[in-house]
């Protein structure tokens, strides 16, 4: 395998959570009196950090969004994880492989360090990640697009940039992992090619990753 470390995005390529996140943001958002659709969710903060729904909606409106924004938005998200949450179909197999290899592999996510463990544990992918594998936004302080977080993760896991391969699904996360000079593949079972413009490549089945990684 031609590259030393694989850096998979969580959301939406590890666990399915995309649809169950932003239905609930865009239904919070319209509840709290920005009106947001589900689709306009998943264009503006897909991949990104939560400070990105604060960033726009102050941009937007000149108003701030609640104090107690972010807890009620976990709780809700995490609640709707407990019942419905299932991982990626076929990515155990993607990890198994890896392991077998000797690749190594991490999570480097937008979300906080409890959404990852949360989600992970719910679709039983906690087996396959050590803590320390696990590299949030929390971490840098910065969210995808900025390319921090990756590089950070590189740092850590011991890998120079150059020799790391990026999993994402979404526009922040492609060009993230790009400024950070990685290669990237772009998860395309949710998101059109067109938005991941800039990756090395493209995939709908998350088995035919391990093809674009030899």
């Amino acid at each position: 395998m031609r590259y030393e470390l694989v850096i998979f995005d969580n959301d939406g390529v590890l666990v399915d959570s995309e649809p169950l996140s932003n239905t609930i943001l865009s239904g919070y958002l319209t509840e709290l009196g920005h009106p947001t659709t589900y689709d306009e969710s998943l264009r503006d903060y897909m991949g990104a950090a939560v400070h990105r729904v604060h960033d726009l909606i102050k941009e937007r409106t000149g108003r701030d969004l609640p104090t107690d924004f972010e807890r009620n938005l976990q709780e809700r998200i995490f609640a709707a994880f407990e019942r419905e949450l299932q991982g990626v179909p076929g990515v155990e197999d993607v990890l198994g492989e890896l392991v077998a290899d000797g690749v190594a592999y991490c999570v480097a996510s937008s979300g906080s360090h409890e959404r990852i463990r949360v989600g992970h544990h719910r679709a039983g992918l906690d087996q396959w990640f050590e803590e320390e594998w696990l590299f949030s936004s929390e971490d840098v302080g910065k969210g995808k697009p900025a390319p921090d977080l990756f590089l950070y993760a590189a740092e850590r896991m011991g890998v120079a940039p150059e020799r790391c391969v990026v999993v994402e699904d979404s526009p922040l996360g492609v060009q993230a992992a790009r400024s950070a000079g990685m290669d990237v593949y772009g998860y395309t079972a949710m998101t059109p090619v067109e938005r991941l413009d800039g990756a090395n490549g493209y995939f709908s089945d998350m088995k035919a990753l391990l093809g674009l990684l030899e």
